[in-house]
């Protein structure tokens, strides 16, 4: 693990703000142990607090303290297109990950930064798109800076990756959404 990605960890442990490459775009990421990081990524982004946001993950167990039916997990395994899947919110979780849903977004991913940032922090990681709600996704570290007022604790450079967004499936119900 490099020095920028332990440093990264220690900032998000610490309840920071950062921008990082995913498995699908630039993203916004904190803990979701930290209310106020969640808090500050919304206004950042501008988002509507209605909408929810995604838990990353590189492994499932890091979803059990969030989904309500555990045994749901064991059918997720990581796709060669990135795949989100709805489950059911294990009950009291924050209204800043689920939104207005009973639901939480989880994404397995075998990203190697995912990975090991999940593994530095023990936990999954709260994402979001690295853009201002309506905007594109940013894509320099000049135009996140710009975009979020230098407000960001850290950013890991953009790379190359897959703007494709990443398809959804309610894994209840078996419906894809998107």
């Amino acid at each position: 693990m490099n020095f920028q990605t332990r440093l990264a960890a220690k900032i998000l442990n610490l309840g920071g703000v950062i921008s990082n490459p995913t498995d699908t775009i630039q993203g916004l990421t904190c803990l979701p142990k930290h209310t106020h990081a969640m808090q500050k990524m919304g206004r950042l982004k501008r988002r509507n607090p209605k909408k929810g946001l995604i838990l990353l993950a590189s492994e499932v167990h890091f979803f059990q303290p969030f989904v309500q039916d555990i045994d749901l997990l064991t059918q997720i395994n990581p796709q060669e297109q990135p795949t989100t899947y709805l489950l059911k919110a294990r009950k009291g979780i924050s209204t800043l990950i689920t939104g207005d849903f009973d639901t939480v977004a989880v994404r397995l991913t075998g990203d190697k930064l995912i990975a090991n940032l999940c593994k530095k922090c023990n936990s999954a990681l709260l994402s979001t798109s690295a853009n201002i709600t309506g905007k594109r996704t940013v894509t320099s570290i000049l135009a996140l800076n710009v975009a979020f007022e230098q407000k960001l604790n850290f950013i890991i450079a953009p790379r190359n990756y897959n703007t494709q967004a990443s398809q959804i499936i309610n894994l209840q119900t078996g419906e894809r959404l998107r």
